[in-house]
């Protein structure tokens, strides 16, 4: 209880320096931002994890990992705000598990002789568990833009049907589409910011698609790409897409539906056969039972 009571005082101190750190860079912030002419009004935890994950160490946990760049990118966490709040999660998450593995140690198995493996294994698990989460964000995102697709290459048939060019039809369906299309329009959104800076669309289309990682994505990019250069012939080839990313969501349906039948046929199995049994074998089971009583 001694070693848990100076464990306490010493994490209690080190918050208390860590938040007039913390403090003191929020002040120096605002001030930069208000000489600037910018009003930003957030919370304190807000700014702390901005802070922490701008913080070298923070910055460093972040960069040190290409794939979790890749992933970051693929979310769409590619401003340095949201790089610095992912930072923190990837600092402060194995911090936090090891002060709680330590508090459950002391607290339940303070005569073990291995007391150290729980604090261990609770920093591990706090390392891997924010990229775990951020892949699974990641995937679950490429799953959405994969799903939009579907939607979004018969309104862009639309849009040049009606006369517009790739780049109006792209800032037509970024600025109108956000409630039908709302991670679609956030890639286009961040494509088009960067071909207003002076980039070339093409390319960036092809750095999106590599980015994302999504092959009906990357192939309508393909084609838009042919568009752009070409200056026409693409319907076909639009339309032609659309019908094999149909057919590809009908396989995935059968077989979702062919896995789903096989699930519900062990559920029935385990289930609602022993209760059949009871009840047709049940009746018999009881005449033979006072048959061979009597």
């Amino acid at each position: 209880m001694v070693l848990l009571a100076s464990l306490m005082l010493l994490l209690g101190a080190v918050l208390l320096v860590a938040n007039h750190m913390l403090q003191a860079r929020r002040r120096v912030r605002q001030v930069t931002l208000r000489l600037q002419g910018q009003l930003v009004r957030e919370n304190r935890f807000g700014s702390w994890l901005r802070v922490l994950g701008n913080s070298r160490f923070g910055q460093r946990s972040v960069s040190i990992d290409s794939e979790t760049q890749t992933l970051l990118s693929r979310l769409g966490w590619r401003r340095a705000n949201d790089r610095a709040v992912y930072a923190a999660f990837q600092v402060g998450t194995p911090l936090l598990m090891l002060g709680l593995g330590l508090t459950v140690k002391e607290v339940f198995f303070s005569g073990a002789a291995n007391g150290w493996l729980l604090p261990l294994l609770a920093t591990g698990f706090g390392y891997l568990l924010p990229k775990r989460l951020l892949a699974y964000a990641a995937a679950r995102r490429q799953q959405t833009i994969a799903t939009e697709i579907s939607t979004f290459i018969p309104l862009l048939r639309i849009l040049f049907e009606s006369g517009m060019a790739v780049e109006q039809a792209l800032r037509v369906l970024s600025g109108e589409g956000q409630k039908l299309l709302p991670q679609l329009t956030r890639e286009l959104k961040l494509i088009l910011n960067r071909v207003d800076s002076g980039l070339e669309l093409s390319q960036e289309l092809h750095k999106a698609a590599l980015l994302l990682a999504v092959d009906e994505f990357s192939d309508t990019c393909l084609i838009l790409q042919q568009l752009i250069h070409q200056g026409g012939g693409a319907m076909k080839s639009l339309l032609a897409l659309k019908q094999l990313l149909d057919d590809r969501r009908l396989t995935r349906l059968q077989e979702y539906i062919s896995k789903m039948s096989a699930k519900m046929s062990v559920v029935m199995m385990l289930f609602l056969f022993p209760a059949l049994l009871i009840v047709l074998a049940g009746p018999g089971l009881t005449a033979m039972t006072r048959a061979f009583a009597s």
